[in-house]
């Protein structure tokens, strides 16, 4: 086993690197921990199979966006055999608070300006749905006058078949009368 000190400067503080510090320790099963430090570094110490600690200060020196390390200062030092995991050591509350806030305004930061170079583009789209929202709307209204239209004519049409079949129930009523005295009077 070997160990190593690292001290880690440039934008490494507030934007979610020590969080990427003990994903990548864990994952290559490293013991140690990290710690922001007063100027603005963070502190790790990393123990472990030599080979594994290669990947490690590798894979660190190319951190994910929004930070960037403009400088990294490493030694070697001695293991120990104590520290049985990886972990942060936490600050203050307010420091903590802070950091995380700090790394979430970071990342926000980096999507609103990718948004940003999009608003151009979205402004042409803005007229083009308004002109989709005016056509549907006149097609809406034609729709709601042809409906109009035709449930007038149905309304209509009923009415007259409904005039229509009681005049034709009273002529059948009728006839059927006149039928019924003829038929009395030729039996007579």
């Amino acid at each position: 086993m070997k160990a190593h000190t690292l001290r880690v400067y440039g934008r490494v503080q507030r934007v979610g690197f020590r969080r990427y510090i003990l994903d990548l320790a864990q994952d290559l099963h490293l013991t140690g921990y990290a710690k922001n430090l007063p100027d603005g570094s963070i502190e790790i110490f990393i123990q472990g199979e030599k080979k594994q600690l290669s990947i490690f200060l590798e894979t660190l020196k190319q951190p994910p966006p929004p930070a960037n390390i403009s400088e990294l200062k490493e030694k070697e030092t001695t293991t120990n055999p104590e520290i049985k995991e990886f972990k942060l050591i936490y600050g203050e509350l307010a420091e903590e608070l802070q950091e995380g806030f700090g790394g979430m305004q970071t990342i926000f930061t980096e999507y609103w300006k990718e948004f940003r170079d999009y608003r151009h583009e979205f402004r042409d789209y803005r007229e083009e749905f308004r002109d989709f929202v005016k056509r549907t709307d006149e097609n809406f209204k034609l729709i709601s006058d042809k409906y109009g239209e035709i449930s007038d004519k149905l309304t209509v049409i009923l009415e007259t078949l409904i005039k229509e079949s009681k005049e034709t129930r009273e002529m059948l009523n009728e006839t059927m009368k006149t039928l019924k005295n003829a038929l009395e009077r030729l039996a007579k």
